[in-house]
């Protein structure tokens, strides 16, 4: 690839800062700019409090879109292109930019944020590489909202999971995945899934993100000439911000939006801090689904961009030093980056051979220290110029072997020998005694190995040890420190404690010399305790009088009760046995409560009576006449049931007949055929009479011959006459046979209108009753109306009931109230003390006056609720018409809101259906201007609309190469198979 460049294998983690300015409500609160730039070129440190804090680049507030696009994330285009996998994410408090940073408004050349001129930069890019290159672009889109992966592209998808596939790369199973070959469709799926997006407003932000958004590109490349395949992944996340709900104001599902937030937002600050520490050997990616996706992007392959977006304000300081600190420490993660290259198997060949020559560079080198040794251990003295240098790289060393039989070929390959020895010298027995030794050195030197090695590792796991040792002294002194200066505290403590204990005697001693006051002080209030305990015991025999008084005068009122108990019990007989006789007629029955005394209450009660009697008698009559009713509805459909079985017995006979005139009419049919087959007879008897006739003209005229001719012709018709009058006797016969049958026939029609008469005579007959007995049920529905409109009244009556026994209830207490004013006035004219004689019969005026006001005031409100009773049941047919008119109303306007949701989606449908063609239009006219290029093969899914050229699913962008080729869709998916299930691509 042209744009291939060398990047190192170890790659750390680039950081930018970028500050926005102070909003609206910041500068009406007052907070202040606490941020420090340097003076200078120098754009890669900030101060904050006195503390300095150096990144990869620092934005300042009046930074552009583009000026931050260009320095963090224009180079992370080139390395997706050239095989390696890409990361750009933005940190930071809520309210600090992230969105605006990453998305900006889409379309705004001024204001657009990374992901769209990233998603530019891609394509222009690809338009002005080779021409024999191919790309496959597919997108996805999904959010983690309350620790759940969320599909943003199928809103059905709400509970993703994160697999590994055969490499142990994490990956988002089942999220959908859409093959893009243009930046307006890139742009149509982010619009897409920011519609689905979880967004809430807060008391920091209008439009605050409620979930981590991931919008992940996945570039895959053929070189259709040399077949190398590179594919390279671009994951762009907007973090939701870190919220305070002290500043922010979350309630119910914002806060526990807010919460899931944080707990993500904490495990990927452990995720970083122990990648920062190196000497942790655990890092918990698995504690949140986002630090799980980012698993590669953090400490693995790929190259990695964060952007912290920070808040300038005073009011948000701890916030910024904290998301400062957390850049600060994800600088110092370094990932492993590697081309992600699908090598070809001559390349696989190439490399195979390289790491052979390797090999046998080794084992030469091998042979002359082995050959070396061997010197040095028969105790020769090896020369400096002749000794192996180990810097030097080594020529392989090609084993001289002299030419032996076949039958010697089983042994193997002959092992490379040291230079000093002549193998062709050896016979058999030697040769074997030498390899032999070989492999005993090999072994031993294969055992030292062994040994070296288990001694470096128990080396290791004792350093290890050691540091750990290390470790638990620095954190016991550091735990001896911390008690040592709790110690210290602690005897401060007990100094303070002793001076306050002296503080404390000296305030018992006032406390003793204060109780003896307040005892003296107490003995004088109980002396007046006791003389109120005496006043009290009065008033307690005075109470006990008065209610004694009071248990008297509810003696009376309970033997009032009874008598009036008695009166309701008979009159509730009355009503009962109105129920048993199922109602009367509805008449009007008042009860006044106006009444003073028994008498009039009495005579009421008897008007009462004569109306349920006269109420019985009519209920009586009503019973009757039902009965009689019901006796005349037995008889009618017993004549029916008697009319039905003469109407099937009527059936049965007209079946019968139809039965015998079938049978007539076959035998007429046979007498038919009978008189036809005669006929032809006839016929054919004639035509042979013709055709003697004509025989004997032709014959010859001699006399013998004459002779013969008249005695044959006498003999012929002699047989002609017998053959006639049998036939005409058959004939004679038939026609006797059609007339009787004939008459026969006329009997049975004659016979079958008389029944046919007959039955509808009883078809009438059977409507008739059918009519009457239609007539006595709609009366019998009257009769049942009647009666649950006189159940309707005896529910009434048992209201009017409840009235009376209350307003009874009322007129008892009244009564009771004036027998107790009569028993108080004669014994306030027995006692002697006139003052409180006047003054008790004031109060009992004035109590009478008050019961008469309120007596008065419920016979009003009872006659009221009367009237209104009244006027309700007038109302209600009307009200109940009302609401059946409204309810077909709403009927009418249900029905023309769904024909115009109808007409609306057809009217929607077709719209879009001009948008889509006017779009392709417009999509094929700029590639006809873009001519022959780079190839993006945009491959058709299964169930998913292809929106590509006519031409097939290829494109061609760029202006650049004069040649360009459109892949076909059977070449498109025999060179790149899809998994349907969106797991991953198998390239």
């Amino acid at each position: 690839m042209a744009a291939e460049r060398e990047i190192a294998a170890e790659d750390s983690i680039k950081v930018v800062c970028r500050f926005r300015p102070l909003n609206d409500s910041e500068e009406k609160a007052g907070s202040k700019f606490v941020v420090k730039f340097p003076s200078g070129n120098d754009d890669n440190c900030i101060s904050i409090s006195g503390k300095v804090y150096l990144f990869d680049k620092v934005f300042k507030p009046n930074a552009t879109q583009e000026k931050v696009y260009n320095e963090a994330a224009k180079s992370i285009v080139l390395d997706v292109l050239a095989g390696y996998n890409g990361t750009i994410f933005a940190y930071g408090q809520t309210s600090s930019g992230k969105t605006h940073t990453m998305e900006g408004v889409i379309g705004d050349p001024a204001k657009q944020g990374i992901i769209p001129r990233i998603v530019n930069d891609i394509f222009n890019h690809i338009y002005a590489m080779e021409e024999n290159l191919e790309f496959h672009i597919k997108v996805s889109y999904f959010e983690i909202y309350m620790d759940k992966i969320r599909d943003l592209l199928d809103v059905s998808k709400v509970n993703l999971s994160v697999h590994e596939d055969k490499n142990r790369v994490p990956f988002v199973k089942g999220a959908t995945e859409r093959f893009v070959s243009s930046p307006e469709e890139v742009f149509e799926v982010i619009e897409e899934g920011k519609s689905n997006r979880h967004i809430a407003v807060t008391n920091m932000n209008e439009h605050s993100s409620r979930s981590h958004s991931v919008f992940l590109i996945n570039v895959k490349q053929e070189n259709l000439e040399n077949q190398k395949k590179l594919s390279g992944k671009l994951y762009l996340v907007d973090l939701a911000g870190s919220e305070k709900v002290s500043k922010t104001g979350a309630e119910g599902t914002v806060l526990d939006e807010a919460k899931n937030i944080n707990k993500s937002l904490s495990a990927l600050g452990n995720v970083i801090s122990a990648l920062a520490d190196g000497n942790k050997t655990h890092i918990p990616y698995r504690d949140s689904k986002l630090t799980r996706i980012l698993q590669e992007s953090l400490g693995g392959n790929a190259r990695t961009t964060i952007v912290i977006c920070c808040s300038p304000a005073s009011f948000n300081e701890s916030e910024t030093k904290s998301t400062l600190d957390f850049g600060k420490r994800a600088k110092t993660v370094k990932n492993v980056v590697s081309v992600n290259e699908e090598l070809t198997a001559e390349e696989w060949k190439r490399r195979y051979e390289k790491e052979k020559e390797k090999v046998a560079r080794l084992k030469g080198k091998v042979e002359k220290l082995e050959e070396e040794l061997s010197r040095w251990r028969s105790g020769e003295t090896v020369k400096i110029e002749e000794q192996v240098n180990l810097a030097e790289p080594v020529e392989p060393v090609t084993p001289v072997a002299p030419e032996e039989p076949v039958e010697n070929d089983s042994l193997g390959p002959v092992p490379a020998t040291p230079a000093g020895l002549m193998i062709g010298s050896l016979n058999n027995e030697e040769r074997k005694k030498l390899e032999d030794e070989r492999e005993r050195l090999y072994q031993q030197l294969d055992e030292k190995d062994e040994e070296i090695n288990q001694q470096s590792q128990y080396l290791e796991k004792i350093k290890e040890q050691m540091m750990e040792q290390e470790e638990l002294i620095a954190c016991t002194r550091r735990d001896y420190e911390t008690l040592q200066g709790e110690m210290n505290r602690i005897q401060q403590e007990n100094e303070s404690a002793k001076e306050e204990v002296k503080e404390v005697l000296q305030a018992l001693e006032e406390l003793a010399v204060n109780y003896d006051q307040k005892s003296q002080e107490v003995d004088s209030k109980n002396k007046e305790v006791e003389q109120l305990s005496e006043e009290l015991m009065q008033k307690q025999a005075s109470l006990n009088s008065t209610a004694s008084e009071l248990q008297q005068l509810r003696d009376m009122s309970t033997h009032q009760k009874k008598r009036i108990t008695e009166m309701l019990a008979n009159l509730l007989k009355d009503l009962n046995e109105i129920g048993v006789a199922i109602g009367g007629e509805n008449t009007d029955m008042k009860l006044t409560a106006d009444t003073t005394n028994s008498g009039k209450l009495e005579e009421e009660f008897t008007v009462a009576r004569l109306y349920i009697n006269k109420m019985k008698s009519e209920v009586k009559n009503l019973a009757q006449r039902c009965q009689g009713l019901e006796s005349s509805q037995m008889d009618t459909n017993k004549k029916v049931s008697e009319y039905e079985k003469e109407l099937g017995e009527c059936r049965l006979l007209i079946s019968q007949h139809e039965a015998r005139m079938k049978s007539l009419q076959e035998s007429m049919r046979e007498a038919e055929n009978k008189k036809r087959t005669l006929e032809e007879n006839v016929d054919a008897l004639r035509e042979e009479c013709a055709k003697l006739k004509a025989a004997e003209q032709v014959s010859a005229a001699t006399i013998e011959e004459k002779k013969e001719a008249t005695q044959l012709r006498v003999a012929l018709e002699e047989q002609m006459d017998q053959l006639r009058d049998a036939h005409q006797k058959q004939v004679g016969t038939l026609r006797d046979e059609i007339s009787e049958k004939q008459q026969l026939i006329n009997e049975l029609k004659d016979l079958n209108q008389k029944l046919t008469l007959a039955q509808q005579q009883l078809q009438a007959d059977y409507e008739k009753l059918k009519q009457d007995e239609a007539e006595k049920s709609n009366k019998l529905q009257e009769l049942i109306l009647t009666n649950e409109r006189r159940e309707q009244a005896r529910k009434d009556l048992k209201g009017l009931e409840d009235t009376v026994a209350k307003e009874l209830q009322t007129l008892h207490n009244l009564r009771k109230l004036f027998v107790q004013d009569l028993q108080a006035r004669i014994k306030k004219s027995v006692s002697a003390e006139d003052n409180e004689d006047d003054g008790g019969s004031l109060a009992q005026k004035q109590k009478i006056s008050f019961l008469e006001n309120n007596l008065d005031q419920l016979t009003k409100v009872h006659k009221q609720l009367v009237r209104d009773n009244a006027d309700l049941r007038c109302e209600l047919p009307k009200l109940e018409k009302r609401l059946r008119a409204t309810m077909e109303r709403v009927k009418a306007l249900e029905t023309a809101l769904k024909d115009a949701k109808e007409g609306a989606m057809r009217d929607r449908k077709r719209y879009q259906y001009e948008v889509d063609r006017i779009k392709e239009a417009v999509r094929q006219k700029n590639l006809a201007r873009r001519g022959p290029s780079a190839q993006i093969a945009k491959p058709i899914r299964a169930g998913q609309q292809h929106h590509g050229l006519a031409g097939g699913p290829g494109i061609r962008p760029g202006l650049v190469s004069p040649i360009g080729r459109i892949i076909s869709e059977e070449q498109t998916k025999q060179r790149k198979p899809i998994s349907v299930g969106g797991n991953r691509d198998e390239s």
